[in-house]
């Protein structure tokens, strides 16, 4: 069984994001949206929430529709990850092992 973070980053492209995540081969994803990493400087709440609404549900379905496996979970922060353990992590900048 492989679980896999997932970090998201403005930065990074989700295509890019699910090709890393596609050659790992994994059976779990976790996904973490890290509070703020996403802000668009300019944009009003209500229009960011929905743009980042609108991408985070296209990202986990392209990711359990490209790789096969199953998004268990959404973060916003590190801290609710404490204690969990993922065989590999990819996104903000590149895949790393896991600790």
């Amino acid at each position: 069984m492989s679980d896999i973070l997932a970090i998201v980053e403005q930065t990074d492209s989700d295509e890019q994001l699910i090709d890393e995540i596609a050659l790992r081969h994994p059976d779990r994803v976790t996904v973490l949206v890290e509070d703020g990493s996403l802000d668009a400087p300019g944009a009003d709440e209500g229009a960011r929430a929905a743009a980042l609404s609108e991408r985070i549900a296209r990202l986990l379905a392209a990711i359990e529709q490209r790789t096969g496996a199953v998004v268990v979970g959404l973060a916003a922060s590190r801290e609710q990850l404490l204690g969990w353990r993922f065989d590999r992590i990819v996104g903000a900048h590149g895949p790393v092992a896991a600790l």
